[in-house]
């Protein structure tokens, strides 16, 4: 399915519907006061001809046409921000799960899909421009170039304990029980990057899952040996193939997170990544995967399972395929209300970080970066 196609494919995923929905602010069109509250209150129910209203009222094909990478991605940034896999999706989620709100921001979608400043987000790896970011914050280190196969026994032989020892937990999926919700190949030290574009040392520093305002980077540009092979998923359907071809096991360990996320008491699979490794050098998740597939209980066989834990871009490095190729950059995020990562020849000082408060920072965000004004 072409990207230009694939606008009802981006409604079906609920990080794609909060992209949309976070994309519109309608201002002072008449009506959209209470629709927005509607949305807060996680009920949009006899409020979708007041949306479709609002949405017809946005001169959506002109701003689609001038909107820049840097602008979409406040947006995008924030729906990532949003994304939650280990408790209920909040209101806002709820109510843009109705398929007569779905349509009502249909031409949202055609207009996001449509606009040039997204037309990378469905491609393959960007294999020229690959950095890894190094959080400095949280006293992180340079990427690690080797050690690969020994890191991703690590993961799985911590999978499958964790796994084991589940058993113990509560079979009622609705019983207040948590654990690892994640589905990608983390907690280790294998490295992630994603691609670097003008003005953003790495999409990374701004789309992160559950973020903890990190405020100090530093990027360090990487290349990939030639005939990597690499796994793509830009839509769902290729993240359950893999899922199907390289399952484990994790219904224990998943099962009272991801039921309060999605309402699936089954059985729950995600991939086996050292099986992965020996077909597959890297894993690459494209934005339009995620925006498609993350947060979905979906079909593998009769067992489901979730997108969860990933972020827009990254693509995880299973195999020692990677080299440095450059000196690292600094980058400092000077704005906690914004995109505001900015190059810089040093970090600000813990003493002048404000104090950050998250559900503050992801209200402030909305009004910036928006593509209907």
């Amino acid at each position: 399915m072409g990207w230009l196609d694939a606008a009802e494919g981006l409604l079906s995923g609920p990080r794609g519907r909060r992209l949309c929905w976070t994309l519109l602010d309608a201002g002072d069109h008449p009506g959209w006061a209470r629709v927005r509250q509607g949305g807060f209150a996680g009920d949009l129910t006899g409020l979708t001809r007041k949306l479709a209203t609002c949405v017809s009222l946005a001169d959506l094909a002109h701003i689609a046409a001038t909107i820049d990478d840097l602008a979409l991605l406040t947006a995008l940034a924030e729906t990532v921000d949003r994304a939650r896999y280990w408790g209920a999706p909040d209101k806002e989620d709820r109510a843009l799960s109705d398929p007569a709100v779905q349509e009502a921001l249909l031409p949202v979608a055609e207009a996001v899909t449509g606009t040039p400043a997204a037309q990378w987000w469905p491609t393959p790896v960007a294999i020229d421009s690959q950095q890894y970011v190094e959080w400095l914050d949280e006293h992180g280190s340079p990427p690690a170039l080797t050690g690969a196969a020994a890191e991703l026994a690590a993961w799985r032989t911590t999978t499958i304990d964790d796994e084991r020892s589940a058993r113990k937990r509560p079979k009622d999926p609705s019983a207040p029980w948590g654990g690892h919700w994640w589905s990608a190949p983390i907690p280790s030290r294998l490295p992630s990057t994603t691609r670097s574009i003008p003005g953003l040392g790495a999409v990374g520093l701004a789309l992160i899952e559950d973020g903890f305002g990190q405020r100090n980077a530093r990027c360090w540009p990487v290349e990939t040996r030639p005939g990597a092979r690499i796994y793509e998923i830009s839509s769902s359907y290729q993240w359950t193939e893999m899922v199907g071809r390289y399952p484990i096991d994790v219904s224990k360990s998943r099962r009272h997170d991801w039921w309060r996320a999605t309402g699936w008491a089954g059985r729950w699979l995600i991939p086996d990544f050292v099986a992965v490794a020996a077909d597959y050098d890297a894993v690459h998740l494209s934005v339009a995967g995620y925006l498609t597939t993350a947060g979905r209980a979906l079909s593998v066989d009769d067992a489901r399972t979730v997108l969860a834990g990933w972020d827009p871009d990254q693509t995880f490095w299973l195999t020692e395929v990677l080299t440095s190729s450059g000196p690292p950059t600094n980058w400092v995020d000077l704005d906690d209300w914004r995109l505001g990562w900015t190059l810089s020849g040093a970090s600000v000082q813990p003493e002048q970080k404000p104090n950050y408060q998250p559900e503050q920072r992801r209200l402030r965000s909305r009004d910036c970066g928006k593509l209907i004004t």
